[in-house]
């Protein structure tokens, strides 16, 4: 039997020491990563869920004008289709409110702004008649589906 030199040993244990050490920091530094991992997708969520929030409050704000005649029904379609659009809802929910994204479609070739105010007063005049016909059209649908909208989140 032959006996190993202790110095040989001695490395060895130093070597295992060593490679223990560097393993426990850099699991250490992953951990840390982790947590701060961990924070930042929290906060993260929490901005999306704000986010989400304002946007219902909007799409709320918007319903209630409507019902009270503070803003036009094509105005109030457009709107409310955009947020729903950017809250990604269902599509049950894009179903249940079609009315909005009918009035929104019917009346998307229409100028909007700088380019309506660009537009000549004649110009102008047919596209209010014609925003006119559609919401006569879909008034009563509007009006439901602004009702229902009211107190939701989506």
């Amino acid at each position: 039997m032959t006996v190993f030199p202790v110095f040989v040993l001695v490395i060895a244990a130093l070597i295992i020491f060593f490679l223990a050490t560097l393993a426990g920091y850099y699991l250490r530094k992953l951990a840390v990563a982790q947590k701060k991992q961990a924070e930042q997708l929290a906060e993260l969520e929490q901005a999306a869920q704000e986010q989400r929030q304002r946007v219902n409050d909007s799409i709320q704000i918007i319903a209630r004008s409507l019902l009270d005649d503070g803003v036009g029904l094509t105005e109030a379609s457009i709107r409310i289709r955009v947020l729903l659009d950017s809250l990604q809802v269902e599509d049950s929910v894009r179903e249940e409110f079609v009315a909005f994204y009918t009035i929104a479609e019917k009346t998307s070739h229409i100028p909007i702004l700088k380019d309506w105010k660009a537009l000549p007063r004649k110009e102008q005049f047919q596209f209010e008649l014609e925003m006119a016909k559609v919401e006569v059209d879909y008034k009563d649908f509007a009006m439901d589906a602004a009702k229902r909208i009211l107190g939701r989140s989506f």
